[in-house]
């Protein structure tokens, strides 16, 4: 297990996206209005995807999506109602687009577990057990009415609830491991940018995008990766943030904070998708100059509230953006740049920072270093009642990598008594019974004894194979 592996596992939801677009010469998509445009550079790499990946843009209509409601007169409502009900989502309920979910890539402690849900278990108290896999496959006898013989079928212009289970769908199968699956069955959506996914309110009403933002932004990768178009991905995030700067603009004309505080925060997730995305792409240069400008952008917009007297707070969001641009450009290589995206709190708390700095020592291979910081880390979050899953596995790691295998071991065997069992914390205990015996199946077999035995919880409890790398 490499260095980068090790920091990568930490930072691998940060890191899913694809495609390109070229910006403009003044303003860009991913910028909001008081923001500098993106690089020439950057634009230079992504001028050829329009060709690659052609749209009918003629046919899209930009508009705020997903924001609260906007009052209206009872005639509008009544002609948007109407043309709604005329779209016919039914080509998203055939069968055949959805696969099966074998249970073998189930270890047998979980099938045989008697926490397996019953057939007829809610989805939501499916999510709410982390019952990912049995979720995906409700939410798919859900669309497509295979379920129990009393269900009732979904109407095709209910696109409500179809987007719903959809989303349920799809981000449950990315969940379990089966992004690939994912993949192909998000091709149903086809061009979600089209005039067909827009509500026909009146002419006096905002355009309205009848999917929710989230299936909208997992769409984006998804099918990048289900049509074999890696630049796609960056397209479609383009496309995103120009609708979230014009809900930006519009929600600061009518006064909306609330709304207009949303769709910048919706924006500078969609530019560290990008950095992703681009990374994804094997275009590490371009995802560095495009995260330069962002903590270009972010500079200013500091200097801009301190000038104006509004101080430098950070809310959780501008603080989970920071570490979000940090571990990007740790997994880049840049240690400075991803200190500086945390640094003077700019992740919002003290301890983001020292995450990072703890992660820089290990990119830097500084293990003995790393291992005093996270010990520090350890005793703070303790001291407070806390109990983090990250650092006590990076703490493990860096432990293997100076020859304390064993007490890395020991730290992760109480984290799994204690319920916590992400696939980063398994993976990394398995590879140390791997390590130190040849007859590592056995334990890894009683390991997934032990996990299925642990209570439910929303982060998951079924596991697969790969979990523990059977």
């Amino acid at each position: 297990m490499e260095t980068t592996e090790a920091i990568a596992m930490t930072i691998a939801d940060m890191l899913r996206s694809i495609a390109s677009r070229p910006r403009s010469s003044t303003k860009g998509p991913l910028d909001a209005d008081e923001t500098p445009p993106l690089s020439p550079q950057v634009a230079a790499r992504l001028s050829s995807s329009r060709q690659a990946s052609p749209r009918p843009s003629s046919s899209l209509r930009y508009s705020p999506v997903g924001s609260p409601a906007r009052p209206s007169t009872t005639s509008s409502s009544s002609h948007a109602a109407t043309a709604v009900m005329t779209k016919d989502f039914s080509y998203l309920l055939k069968p055949e687009i959805y696969h099966q979910l074998s249970p073998l890539s189930v270890p047998a402690p979980f099938r045989n577990s008697p926490r397996q849900p019953a057939p007829e278990t809610p989805i939501p108290e499916l999510l709410a057990g982390g019952h990912f896999r049995a979720a995906a496959i409700a939410a798919v006898q859900a669309l497509t009415g295979s379920g129990s013989p009393c269900a009732t079928a979904i109407h095709p212009a209910d696109h409500a609830r179809i987007f719903q289970l959809l989303y349920t769908r799809l981000a449950c199968l990315c969940l379990v491991d089966a992004t690939v699956l994912a993949a192909q069955e998000a091709r149903a959506l086809e061009d979600m940018g089209s005039a067909f996914y827009y509500a026909g309110a009146a002419s006096d009403a905002p355009q309205h995008h009848l999917a929710p933002w989230e299936l909208r932004v997992l769409g984006v990768r998804l099918q990048a990766i289900g049509f074999g178009d890696l630049r796609r991905a960056v397209t479609g995030y383009y496309d995103l943030a120009r609708e979230a700067r014009v809900g930006a603009r519009e929600a600061a004309r009518a006064h909306d904070h609330s709304a207009a505080e949303l769709w910048k925060a919706r924006l500078a997730d969609l530019g560290v998708r990008v950095a992703g995305a681009l990374i994804e792409m094997d275009d590490p240069a371009a995802a560095a100059e495009h995260l330069a400008t962002l903590d270009r952008d972010e500079d200013e917009k500091r200097r801009r509230r301190a000038a104006g007297g509004g101080g430098d707070a950070v809310g959780e969001d501008g603080g989970k953006l920071a570490m979000s641009r940090a571990l990007v450009w740790l997994h880049l290589g840049d240690v400075g740049a991803a200190r500086r995206c945390v640094a003077d709190g700019r992740a919002g708390s003290e301890t983001a920072e020292k995450v990072v700095d703890a992660l820089a020592d290990m990119a830097d291979g500084e293990y003995e270093g790393a291992v005093g910081k996270w010990r520090a880390l350890r005793a703070e979050m303790d001291e407070s009642g806390v109990r983090d899953e990250m650092v006590g596995v990076n703490l493990a790691v860096c432990l293997l990598y100076v020859g304390r295998m064993e007490e890395g071991r020991e730290i992760l065997e109480k984290l799994v008594d204690a319920g916590l069992a992400s696939h980063t914390l398994l993976f990394n205990l398995t590879t140390m019974y791997e390590l130190a015996t040849d007859r590592a199946k056995g334990l890894k077999v009683r390991l997934a004894e032990r996990v299925a035995e642990l209570e439910p919880s929303p982060h998951g409890w079924e596991k697969t194979n790969a979990d523990f790398k059977l």
